[in-house]
């Protein structure tokens, strides 16, 4: 179906999209084939596993975080994908939903922010930017599964969780914009 690599530094997902020669580097090392995907229970177990890192990165800083507030805030974004890995785990024992009819509206804030990278130190804004980014990679990934889907009830759950993720996106740009924006 569809290779994708991981750079084992800094954590990038780099979806193959066409044949070519040599090697794929980031970080100046070589990437990892995390997975070439063979079945729908492939796909799917790739998905629930990276909600589930997802999960944990957002556990794991919110130990870490200084400002109480935020801590806070990343525990309920990992309730969240926590949520996104059980839907996952229902659709692979034979369950499915569908996306929302209506898109979900795209800021493109994070489009023009720097790299963050996380620090236990971080302060709100930048909490908040390692979040959007993390957010528009999972639409990102999702959105990929969904293209390379071949069955529908599979494609309509990947486009679902795309689309869950865009709202959370959302959520969180709306936040920086109120919040961030409106200070300077």
């Amino acid at each position: 179906m569809s290779e994708f690599y991981k750079c084992a530094i800094c954590g990038k997902i780099v979806k193959v999209i066409a044949e070519g020669k040599g090697q794929l580097v980031c970080c100046g090392q070589p990437m990892d084939v995390i997975a070439n995907f063979q079945s729908v229970n492939e796909i799917l177990d790739f998905a629930i596993e990276k909600e589930e890192e997802a999960r944990q990165f957002y556990l794991e800083w919110a130990q870490k975080l200084e400002n109480r507030a935020l801590s806070e805030q990343f525990v309920l974004f990992a309730g969240e994908e926590l949520k996104h890995k059980e839907k996952l785990q229902r659709v692979k024992g034979g369950s499915s939903f569908k996306p929302a009819a209506k898109q979900v509206t795209d800021l493109k804030i994070v489009d023009y922010l720097v790299d963050i990278v996380p620090t236990p130190e971080m302060d709100y804004q930048e909490a908040l930017i390692v979040a959007m980014r993390r957010e528009k990679a999972s639409f990102k990934l999702y959105s990929d599964l969904a293209a390379i889907a071949q069955d529908e009830g599979l494609r309509d759950t990947f486009l679902a969780l795309a689309q869950e993720e865009a709202k959370h996106k959302l959520r969180l740009e709306t936040v920086y914009e109120k919040e961030i924006y409106s200070e300077n």
